[in-house]
């Protein structure tokens, strides 16, 4: 977590905020650089069979999350957040 910057620290502090309850974020997908808005949320263990990733998501600036609408796990690069909403909280990057 140490070598995340300003912003990514304060993405993934907003998300840890949630403390599990849905949140919506707009980011660019690292693959093809469109736009996404997810609803999501941390700290799902459905499907989880304990065998774990083979890397540390941070230590590449990115966040697990569930994605509500397509019923599985994805990955949130937090460099490239533009807005986050957790609780009552709205925050925008430019």
């Amino acid at each position: 977590m140490e070598n995340l910057n300003t912003k990514e620290k304060i993405v993934l502090n907003a998300i840890n905020q949630s403390k599990g309850k849905f949140f919506t974020v707009e980011f660019k997908k690292r693959t093809n650089g469109e736009d996404r808005t997810m609803l999501c949320r941390t700290g799902v263990s459905k499907g989880v069979t304990g065998s774990g990733l083979r890397f540390n998501p941070l230590d590449r600036g990115l966040q697990v999350v569930w994605d509500c609408h397509k019923n599985s796990y994805r990955m949130i690069s937090l460099d490239s957040v533009s807005k986050i909403k957790v609780n009552k909280l709205k925050i925008k990057f430019e």
